[in-house]
């Protein structure tokens, strides 16, 4: 059973509550995701693909990222998760926004790393592939090629 902390809408914890994943989230309140998208020292992004049994199976994600535990920061969720899913140890972890939507606050992350590119290591059941891709085109990627439209709009708001 995974737990989670109970936040209201503005980002504060609510005391003595607790979420249970795969239970529905009361209105008025939201769990905590944690989003990082990777640039490599040399300026290129990574992609991950999707495992093809996941909803929107076949996909490519710009970002890494899941569900704080329950006690996680939003630094100590990225670091964690980005770990879990690629291997990368995050050199530099910088929080870029903060997005609200259907019971879940998303902290996104940009993390900068140094990492042997060829050394990412992929999360069985979650990710079956990935590649590096320059900035132009992670931006110039199509919809229905990329998950999902808030990954694109951050992506968007990496070129500002």
């Amino acid at each position: 059973m995974e737990l989670w902390d109970a936040y209201d809408g503005d980002f504060r914890k609510i005391p003595n509550m607790t979420l249970i994943r795969g239970e529905t989230i009361p209105e008025g309140v939201y769990h905590l995701v944690s989003e990082i998208i990777v640039r490599h020292t040399d300026g290129t992004y990574l992609l991950m693909q999707r495992d093809r049994r996941k909803p929107y199976g076949g996909l490519w994600e710009a970002t890494a990222g899941g569900s704080a535990l329950q006690h996680e920061s939003p630094l100590e969720c990225a670091i964690r998760e980005l770990l879990e899913e690629t291997g990368i140890q995050a050199d530099h972890m910088l929080e870029v926004g903060e997005v609200r939507s259907d019971h879940t606050i998303y902290v996104e992350f940009l993390c900068v790393t140094g990492c042997e590119k060829d050394h990412v290591t992929l999360q069985e059941g979650e990710t079956i592939a990935y590649r590096w891709v320059s900035r132009s085109e992670l931006i110039s990627m199509e919809k229905n090629v990329l998950l999902t439209e808030r990954i694109q709009a951050f992506i968007q708001d990496l070129q500002k």
